[in-house]
């Protein structure tokens, strides 16, 4: 599908996007990125070769006085985020937000109906959100926006909502980490949906797992939603199924693998096997940190102590953590800082790697040379246990450990929710 015209995401900026790989997978091979300021958008519209575009932010709503037949939704709405050029030259608007939300809501198994609903941001996004949580019976719908009646200085207002769903930019790459507000503010919830898809677990998201709050993100949506525009595009429809398998794929494609386990469990060497077999680049942190510093990890600790490397671990697990698709090995310690949970976590799925203690080399690692390696096991176990997903055996071949865990990986990956 291609024919010499333009097809791609139009926004300002677009470095987070997944969009390019979800619409070539569903057929669309010339989809492309398209960057453009303000004062770009109306003549780039106005060009003859637009096939199809998706609109993100902030764009939205600028879109609409520039097409000339707008589809009920996003009249309804207020924004759009698919366009398509019919042939007698029309340019057409639709929201397939709105489509793409109502499928994560069936998805993630959280019922709007006849539950409060409490959305976070009033931008497009907000506004396809809306719409959709009136169309699935939302009992009362709250917009909670910055200067607005409902803001954030005031969210005890409306501490009995039952679904939190989070409209903003607050918390996407490369802003991870951040959250719109405190869930401590919802004492009610009963479920929170998050519309951003990079990372795949927000701050927010990762707050509501710790308190058994059902939740889920926005890759479920963005997949859904593109489905939608590809049907409009060239008038094919898509099947459930054909999301699944592409939802499916890029959730394998996207999320990290991370190894952990005490000092000589075997990162390194499963690290090297499980990348062969995985295609995944692997990326050490001990060899990102002793490049950094210009020295080993043993001179980092003899000249400054260990407090000054578990500073440099803790600046390399943020970077590595906000990537996607790839496999992290770590150092022994890294479970030492708890700060360090939320950035391996919130892309990836954590293998503990076990070994026998006896078995575990200590030549060139400064904590364990001359330690007790069972109290350190004793210490650091509760850790491990914190901090991962799978524990693994690692007492046999290196291979067998990588495919049991690559096995593991591609299970989960197929059967988890949103």
């Amino acid at each position: 599908m291609s024919g010499g015209k333009v097809y791609g995401l139009l926004g300002r900026k677009l470095g987070h996007s997944w969009s390019v790989p979800i619409h070539q997978a569903f057929g669309c091979p010339d989809y492309q990125l398209i960057e453009l300021e303000p004062e770009d958008l109306s003549p780039f519209l106005a060009r003859e070769d637009i096939g199809g575009l998706n609109v993100t932010i902030p764009y939205k709503r600028q879109v609409l006085p520039l097409c000339g037949w707008v589809h009920e939704d996003a009249q309804a709405v207020g924004s759009a985020n698919t366009i398509a050029r019919r042939e007698d030259g029309v340019l057409c608007a639709w929201n397939t937000d709105v489509t793409g939300f109502r499928c994560l809501v069936k998805r993630s198994g959280i019922p709007l109906e006849r539950r409060k609903v409490t959305i976070l941001g009033s931008g497009g996004a907000s506004l396809a959100v809306q719409y959709a949580a009136k169309l699935e019976g939302a009992r009362e719908i709250v917009v909670v926006s910055r200067a607005g009646p409902d803001n954030y200085e005031n969210l005890s207002r409306h501490a009995d909502t039952d679904v939190l769903v989070n409209a903003t930019p607050v918390g996407m790459y490369p802003g991870n980490g951040a959250s719109p507000v405190d869930l401590d503010a919802f004492p009610a919830l009963r479920g929170v949906l998050d519309l951003i898809y990079n990372p795949r677990r927000t701050a927010l998201l990762m707050q509501a797992e710790e308190r058994g709050i059902p939740c889920a993100g926005g890759l479920a949506m963005l997949v859904s939603q593109a489905a939608a525009a590809e049907e409009r595009f060239n008038g094919a429809s898509i099947s459930v199924r054909e999301q699944g398998r592409v939802l499916e794929r890029l959730r394998r494609s996207t999320a990290n693998l991370v190894l952990i386990g005490m000092p000589g469990s075997g990162k390194t060497t499963v690290g090297k096997a499980l990348a062969a077999l995985s295609g995944r680049q692997a990326v050490d942190l001990d060899q990102l940190i002793a490049a950094r510093a210009g020295c080993s990890i043993p001179e980092i600790f003899a000249r400054q102590g260990e407090a000054a490397f578990r500073a440099l671990e803790r600046e390399a697990v943020a970077e590595a953590g906000k990537r996607t698709g790839i496999l992290i090995l770590t150092g022994g310690g890294v479970v030492k800082d708890p700060a360090n949970y939320a950035p391996l976590r919130q892309n990836g799925r954590i293998y503990h790697l076990l070994r026998d203690l006896n078995a575990l080399p200590v030549e060139g690692r400064p904590l364990s040379q001359g330690a007790d390696l069972s109290e350190m096991w004793r210490q650091r176990a509760p850790l491990y246990e914190r901090f991962r997903d799978v524990a693994v055996d690692n007492n046999g071949p290196a291979a067998q450990t990588a495919g049991e865990i690559w096995r593991n990986f591609c299970a989960h990956i197929g059967t988890e929710r949103p």
